[in-house]
């Protein structure tokens, strides 16, 4: 089993940057994908971006060349650092980290864009 809490989130301008981090607990080293995915009011959730153990990452669209997500396997964490924000990026963020059996989230955390 793994436990994830996140942290970093709030309220910048539109161009500000935030960085939202992620620790996992428990069976941190069965862990092989961690993520960042995105809820906004009346949307479904999607994928924001996600590493690898091996460090392969992958990025939605939006976010490609303004988000980087990075992780440090021996302490479990996940972070995502995210630069020129936009109303649009305006969600709940959570975190989620796979194993082979098992795919686990946090609770979520709030980010606001808005002037």
């Amino acid at each position: 089993q793994v436990q994830l809490v996140e942290s970093g989130g709030g309220l910048v301008q539109p161009g500000g940057s935030l960085r939202l981090s992620c620790t996992a607990s428990g069976s941190i080293f069965n862990i092989h994908t961690m993520a960042w995915y995105r809820q906004a009011p009346g949307k479904e959730r999607e994928l924001v971006a996600s590493i690898t153990s091996g460090g392969s990452t992958n990025y939605a669209g939006s976010v490609k060349g303004r988000f980087i997500i990075f992780r440090d396997n021996a302490k479990g964490t996940v972070t995502l650092q995210m630069n020129s924000l936009k109303p649009e990026d305006t969600a709940v963020y959570y975190c989620n980290a796979r194993t082979l059996t098992t795919s686990s989230w946090g609770q979520g955390t709030q980010v606001t864009v808005s002037s």
